[in-house]
């Protein structure tokens, strides 16, 4: 069942985070496992201006996957989660109107 989520993850301090985990996100490898978690197509990013979070709307299809992914317990995304990533919200999306 495909679920709205919103996800919001914090980058550790130092230079170039930001632009190393979106790298690996528009990567063969991170599209694998984006693929594997969410319709990829259907993904919203936000950007904070000075680049220390992100905010993702995703159109979730593998809850479990995607708990772990934020968790950093992928073990495909581990890697570059331990490096950029401090932590990771998540929220379910309801339509109100």
């Amino acid at each position: 069942m495909e679920k709205e989520m919103l996800a919001l993850a914090k980058f550790k301090s130092g230079e170039g985070k930001f632009e190393k985990f979106m790298g690996w996100m528009q990567s063969d490898e991170g599209m694998g496992v984006r693929k594997t978690i969410a319709h990829v197509e259907k993904t919203v990013p936000a950007i904070a201006p000075d680049k220390s979070y992100v905010m993702f709307k995703v159109s979730v299809h593998n809850e479990e996957e995607m708990k772990k992914f934020v968790t950093g317990q992928n073990p495909i995304a581990k890697p570059i989660y331990d490096e950029c990533i401090e932590s990771v919200q998540m929220w379910e999306m309801n339509k109100v109107l």
